[in-house]
């Protein structure tokens, strides 16, 4: 089964511990929640100084809260709106340093500073994104992006 290992190698080293860690997790289950659930508690581990992190899934033309890690959240979001909505609609990754700065953020948890939202997408369709909030400015560099979407690439094959 999965044994948590320590973080301390180079933030590079830790990641990719991460996501093997992440495929242990996921290997032989097909279950969507039951993997988005470990996915979401095993980023919530793995991070400092995150306030929130889980996964929003894209149904009926909005996104819905899925599994997470923190405070009650926003529970529908529209395409479009705010940084989880730009994400999905435009199919990209979204790094916000100052989310106050970002127009139409929407603010679940006033305590959160940056945010990376990662969009899933799995055979052309969108599935939802993987979305982190933090209480810091500027959390989430471009080592961080490439890491997390490597992370949610391998968890799409489990989706």
């Amino acid at each position: 089964m999965f044994h948590t290992e320590h973080y301390t190698e180079s933030k590079a080293q830790n990641y990719e511990l991460v996501i093997r860690q992440l495929q242990a997790l996921l290997e032989g289950e097909s279950d969507r929640i039951a993997n988005l659930s470990n996915s979401s508690a095993l980023l919530n581990q793995f991070l400092d100084d995150i306030n929130w992190v889980g996964f929003y899934v894209y149904r009926d033309g909005e996104l819905v809260l899925g599994p997470f890690q923190g405070l009650p959240a926003c529970v529908r979001i529209p395409l479009n709106r705010g940084v989880c909505g730009k994400a999905a609609a435009e199919r990209t990754t979204v790094r916000v340093a100052n989310v106050h700065e970002f127009p139409g953020h929407i603010a679940c948890d006033a305590a959160s500073q940056s945010e990376i939202v990662i969009p899933i997408v799995k055979d052309g369709e969108l599935v939802g994104v993987l979305d982190i909030d933090s209480p810091l400015l500027d959390r989430f560099d471009e080592e961080d992006q490439h890491y997390l979407e490597k992370f949610v690439a391998r968890l799409n094959l489990h989706l």
